[in-house]
């Protein structure tokens, strides 16, 4: 089976960033005079986009500009913690993104990150080179969290995809159910964190230089 179109998460999948997360959570509750077990860390910040994480933190009595402000604080913190790690893309990225472009396959990223840390990532690590800004698929508000296939969806979507032509790289297990539940061809687990994934029956790789160039 040939792919014809790609879609991959972003955050620890391309970009190997899980730890800057949580220290700017961590950072950003001692701030704020929250206090949290790594439970509860491990239940209110994972899985969930930015709004969700706040409302859980201050009830939902927080106001949409408060929410606003909020994100762009932690995101902020986050952001700098990127560039003062010199933290560069994941392990082979640059030269599969090359090479699909070698093959003109179609491809694109489907992220639970919101526009000001897309907009980060476009400045910083100049993925313009490989990725059209305007076919990015983003939280933009109107997406429901994963595990629901809407990202994945969307950027089948976005790509003029056939779901059986369509290869989803994910990271997550949040993140592979919403792949495997928007049915593409092929989804491959990105180790990264690193997880046990050795009972699952898809592929898993820990760079992409692992990638069969032969899928394409």
């Amino acid at each position: 089976m040939k792919y014809k179109y790609v879609i991959f998460d972003f955050n620890g999948t391309l970009y190997w960033d899980t730890h800057l997360h949580n220290e700017a959570w961590n950072s950003f509750l001692e701030k704020h005079l929250l206090s949290l077990s790594d439970q509860e860390k491990g239940e209110i910040l994972h899985g969930k986009n930015n709004e969700e994480i706040l409302r859980m933190l201050f009830g939902e009595t927080v106001t949409d500009t408060q929410i606003r402000s909020f994100i762009l604080e932690k995101e902020g913190m986050y952001q700098q913690l990127c560039k003062n790690s010199n933290l560069a893309l994941a392990p082979g990225v640059a030269s599969f993104l090359n090479f699909l472009k070698s093959r003109n396959v179609p491809f694109t990223i489907a992220s639970a990150s919101g526009i000001e840390n897309i907009n980060f990532y476009f400045d910083y690590l100049k993925l313009g080179q490989w990725f059209d800004y305007r076919k990015v698929v983003y939280n933009d508000g109107t997406l429901k969290s994963k595990p629901d296939p809407g990202f994945f969806l969307k950027a089948m979507e976005v790509l003029v995809a056939n779901p059986e032509e369509t290869l989803i790289f994910e990271d997550s297990v949040t993140g592979i159910k919403s792949a495997l539940a928007s049915n593409p061809g092929k989804v491959v687990v990105v180790n990264s964190n690193p997880h046990n994934f050795q009972d699952t029956e898809l592929d898993v790789i820990q760079n992409f230089d692992e990638v069969n160039r032969d899928w394409f």
